[in-house]
């Protein structure tokens, strides 16, 4: 396992990918709130920052899952070019021999 890590071939992003989404979502939920509650403590002209937390709250999420699948989505591509890439070369093998 540790030879896989040093050598590069077990990508560990992937995985931290995931824990950057979870934080993601915390803090785009967090600063929807904070929105919010701004809003709502002004004196006046307060429902234009409740309106924007409320859409940073139900969009925040889905912006952050798009933006992590799509990171992620690049790693799947390296591991389906690398899995082609030693199929070829095993095929190569086998009519040379």
């Amino acid at each position: 396992m540790i030879q896989k890590f040093l050598s590069f071939d077990k990508m560990i992003t992937p995985m931290i990918i995931k824990v950057v989404f979870w934080i993601g979502i915390v803090i785009t939920v967090l600063s929807g709130l904070g929105t919010m509650i701004s809003g709502f403590n002004s004196f006046y002209g307060g429902g234009l920052q409740v309106f924007t937390g409320l859409l940073i709250i139900i969009i925040g999420p889905i912006v952050v899952r798009i933006y992590c699948e799509l990171l992620i989505l690049m790693f799947k591509i390296y591991d389906t070019l690398r899995e082609i890439r030693d199929n070829v070369t095993v095929s190569k093998r086998d009519t040379i021999e």
